[in-house]
């Protein structure tokens, strides 16, 4: 038994010691959860079959996209001032894993079992075991979080994976218990227990598999798999309506500074000084005020221009307007459709699992439950909802491109989902780029693991996939030939690499981000001429790059010259 261990958690894993050592002799009795004769059981056994006393939470609603942002906020902080306490309940342990009937029990069973063991074999299949068991408890609290009543060690334990308070280090407990619980930032970065609210709860679909979903309904009208359609079709047409309100915007923004432009011309133009002696008679246009005559024409054709330009943006926002009412009118005359339904969570959980798994890797270590035996990140580089902002907002100010998806020429930037997984995992990625029924305004679905040993490159990791599966969505079928993953591929094909083409793009992603905006040379010359025009740096950074080196200035020329050739 671990001699740190807290004394009530150690006596209640000494409850159960005898009867867990015995747990596969036979039983002339019933069945109990943790074996023995004629029924019998540890007092832990009502313990964890009760229902803790729920808590109230609170929790903003999920951020809309909203194409007129284009920045994060800067975080004011990360940590709460003072100390929150969130572990300090003597029943933390009970209360995390109380009401979920087996699977609270075999939980407790396999984990008292790894705690005192000290046989390095047979710890490692206990560990194992526990793997097992503890999925099987989040399995069994996923579906409930859609409730508003969910005990908070509950949370804490989908949210951290702490489970048992006593496997903290005094100084990791301090941080930790200074976390924000809730999302104001208004970014959509999720925990895992507030990823398991909201795709329970129908505000957030279920992440894309290879399996086809199957219709769900409320009554037996038959109209589910239309009304099915018609969801997926609102989902296309609500993306269609806020890209052609946002390109109506934008023509309107134009027109607004060029009326302003034009007004303030005219009133220069239309000043004139008095004759000193002939009052009241006025000087002539003089030869700053005869230029005005060439710039007003040259304003009035480009307001004529943006008036085509907002003929035709009014008419595809009346358009998608109108296609979007119709079928809002068709899925309310239709039947309703359940929101969520618990085949939706349970796919999720699998989903969620996979990703929990693909962190950390093959090779990596895959024990979910939170320990100072695996844990060494500091406070700043734990992946914390803030910290995760902070670094995304460091890798846009570098790469202004990395959230944007261009759709008519417009650049709409749309920040993916972030889902924070506590593992033990270093290295992120994308699940998906985009909703597939709308690939103008949907979020992307990006996964970070919380406690990897730089948080930075697991966040890079993520937006380099989310980079490397948008362009390639957009090239389609020529992805091997046209744009940043075409030019990426000849080049590799040219070397004659083997291996994951993706996983050779992320590093140098991660070397072009890390390295090469310091002016530290680490990337081939013709990748990172890629890199260069495909995902520039911000232009400040550029001219600060060509005083630095000679490589970076004939890359700007090369802008220029590109500029000047074709208005590159």
């Amino acid at each position: 038994m671990d001699e740190n261990l807290d004394p009530s958690i150690a006596a209640l894993l000494a409850n159960v010691t005898a009867t867990a050592e015995d747990e596969d002799a036979p039983s002339s009795g019933a069945d109990t959860p943790f074996g023995g004769e004629g029924g019998k059981s540890s007092n832990f056994e009502q313990m964890i079959m009760e229902q803790t006393a729920p808590q109230k939470k609170k929790g903003g609603p999920v951020p809309e996209v909203d194409l007129s942002i284009k920045a994060f906020k800067p975080i004011e902080k990360v940590f709460e001032d003072e100390n929150q306490h969130y572990f300090d309940d003597p029943s933390y342990y009970k209360s995390a894993i109380a009401g979920e009937g087996q699977a609270s029990n075999r939980l407790h069973m396999v984990l008292s079992k790894y705690l005192s063991c000290k046989d390095i074999k047979d710890k490692m299949v206990y560990r194992q075991q526990v793997t097992m068991a503890y999925w099987e408890l989040i399995h069994a609290i996923a579906p409930k979080m859609a409730g508003k009543a969910i005990p908070l060690p509950k949370r804490m334990m989908l949210r951290f994976s702490v489970l048992l308070p006593s496997l903290f280090r005094p100084e990791h407990r301090e941080f930790f218990e200074k976390s924000i619980l809730e999302n104001n930032t208004n970014e959509p970065v999720f925990y895992m227990d507030e990823w398991f609210k909201y795709i329970a709860q129908g505000k957030i679909k279920p992440s894309a598999t290879d399996e086809v979903r199957q219709p769900r309904k409320k009554g037996d009208d038959g109209g589910a798999a239309e009304q099915l359609r018609l969801q997926q079709l609102q989902s296309k047409n609500s993306g269609k309506l806020q890209q052609s309100e946002n390109s109506l915007t934008m023509a309107e923004n134009q027109r607004g500074m060029l009326e302003a432009e034009l007004r303030s011309k005219i009133d220069q133009l239309c000043e004139h000084e008095g004759v000193i002696g002939m009052e009241p008679h006025r000087q002539p246009y003089n030869d700053l005020q005869k230029k005005f005559f060439g710039e007003i024409t040259s304003v009035l054709r480009q307001l004529s221009k943006n008036d085509r330009d907002i003929t035709l943006a009014l008419k595809e926002f009346q358009d998608a307007k109108g296609a979007y009412d119709a079928v809002e009118e068709k899925l309310a005359e239709g039947p309703e459709i359940a929101s969520a339904s618990s085949e939706d969570v349970d796919q999720e959980f699998e989903t969620v699992r996979q990703m929990a798994k693909m962190t950390c890797g093959r090779q990596g270590n895959q024990f979910p439950i939170f320990t100072r035996d695996f844990f060494h990140c500091l406070p700043q580089s734990t992946g914390f909802r803030e910290n995760v902002i902070k670094v995304l907002a460091w890798v846009e100010s570098l790469d202004p491109g990395a959230f944007c998806r261009i759709h008519k020429n417009i650049p709409n930037r749309i920040v993916p989902f972030v889902i924070l997984l506590p593992t033990y995992g270093d290295r992120g990625f994308c699940w998906e780029p985009f909703d597939r029924y709308n690939r103008v305004t949907s979020r992307g679905r990006i996964v970070v693991p919380m406690y990897p040993r730089d948080l930075k490159v697991a966040v890079l990791t993520a937006v380099a996939d989310l980079r490397w599966q948008v362009a390639k969505e957009k090239a389609s079928y020529y992805w091997m030939e046209e744009g940043l993953t075409g030019q990426y591929y000849e080049w590799i094909d040219k070397q004659k690499l083997k291996g994951d083409l993706k996983q050779y793009f992320i590093q140098d992603y991660i070397l072009w981000m890390t390295k090469e905006s310091e002016g530290v040379q680490r990337l081939d010359k013709e990748v990172r001429g890629i890199f260069w025009r495909n995902m520039p740096f911000p232009q400040e950074l550029k001219e600060d790059l060509r005083k630095r080196s000679l490589v970076y200035d004939e890359l700007c020329k090369k802008d220029m010259n590109r500029a000047m050739s074709d208005g590159y």
